[in-house]
């Protein structure tokens, strides 16, 4: 398990090093910063799509192993979304809380993207056995924000793309998200657990 968690860890920086190689050999195209805001953002959100994935995962499997490194994808998602929202704010906004507040009201994609970020800040605060052990069962009800996350990170892509007439991707992740989502729900769930229970 050890092993697993570290191949995770080490899978969960090479996007980052990758941005590192590709910045320090030209690769990062004619918007060096368009280009790693994008990247970090779509990053943010396909650790969000793995760490949904988890459960799913152990249902088909039956192993917990899924399950142990759930928070640790759930982490990357949330520091790529960091990295992502630094980006905007330092170099978009140039750190003023005003401009930025004022692009929030404004812009339905940034108001989606800034909400996905501000819900990820608590998941990711109680993310240690403290946490758990402090809140109790407040813990699993506090986590299924990751449910409304996934939502509304799904709207902040839909609507940037939406204003470039390229939905294409946004739909397979959509697609991907609801599909996790679904087979969260009990008559779902009971149904692959009894489709994969061996049969005696």
């Amino acid at each position: 398990m050890k092993l697993f968690k570290s191949f995770i860890f080490i899978a969960g920086l090479v996007p980052l090093a990758r941005l590192f190689w590709l910045g320090t050999n030209d690769g990062l195209g004619a918007n060096p910063i368009e280009f790693i805001t994008r990247s970090t953002g779509t990053w943010a959100l396909v650790f969000l799509c793995i760490t949904l994935a988890m459960t799913p995962l152990r249902i088909f499997s039956g192993s917990t192993s899924w399950i142990k490194v759930r928070r640790m994808l759930g982490l990357f998602s949330f520091f790529y979304a960091c990295i992502h929202f630094s980006i905007w704010f330092w170099l978009d906004q140039n750190l003023d809380i005003g401009a930025m507040w004022a692009d929030v009201i404004k812009r339905p994609f940034i108001t989606m993207g800034f909400l996905s970020f501000v819900l990820l800040i608590p998941l990711a605060l109680t993310s240690n056995q403290w946490a758990v052990r402090l809140l109790g069962r407040r813990w699993a009800l506090l986590h299924k924000l990751i449910y409304l996350i996934a939502c509304t990170a799904i709207a902040h892509y839909w609507w940037h793309k939406a204003g470039k007439n390229d939905e294409g991707v946004v739909m397979i992740y959509g697609a991907v998200i609801l599909v996790l989502l679904l087979c969260r729900l009990p008559m779902i769930k009971a149904f692959l657990q009894n489709r994969i229970k061996p049969k005696s």
